[in-house]
């Protein structure tokens, strides 16, 4: 922070890192104030459908979820899905890793939400999209 600012992008990747820091250590408050933090930031440096904005989005579903904000969660994770589209459309969506990752968090956020039929719609993009990028095996 003290050579580039609170509002570089480098020092805002260093805050979402403190984000799943926390997050793993279970400071969830501490946590969310990371990820919020990198995600105002990122969205003044890049815009709202950046690649590292949506994948603090991201993060912040997972916390979310992991809270038990399954609402919120689901908002994160439709946000970037729909930001990823916008930013790298529906061809390169379907392979760019972070987007799968989403699309497997929200697999199991609806699994969780008793809406199995759209959980597997999920997976199943999720699982294409993996083995596109890596093969069948």
């Amino acid at each position: 922070e003290k050579a580039w600012g609170p509002d570089h992008t480098s020092t805002l990747n260093t805050v979402n890192n403190l984000g799943n820091l926390y997050k793993d250590q279970g400071r969830l408050q501490d946590a969310e104030a990371m990820y919020q933090r990198a995600l105002d930031g990122y969205e003044k440096a890049w815009g709202p459908d950046h690649t590292s904005t949506l994948n603090t989005v991201n993060n912040l579903g997972l916390l979310y979820a992991e809270e038990g904000r399954l609402q919120d969660a689901e908002a994160m994770y439709q946000r970037a899905l729909d930001g990823y589209e916008t930013a790298l459309g529906p061809t390169l969506i379907a392979t760019y890793i972070p987007a799968l990752n989403t699309l497997e968090n929200f697999a199991i956020l609806c699994v969780e939400l008793g809406r199995v039929d759209e959980a597997l719609l999920y997976y199943r993009r999720a699982r294409n999209g993996v083995e596109a990028v890596w093969g069948r095996d």
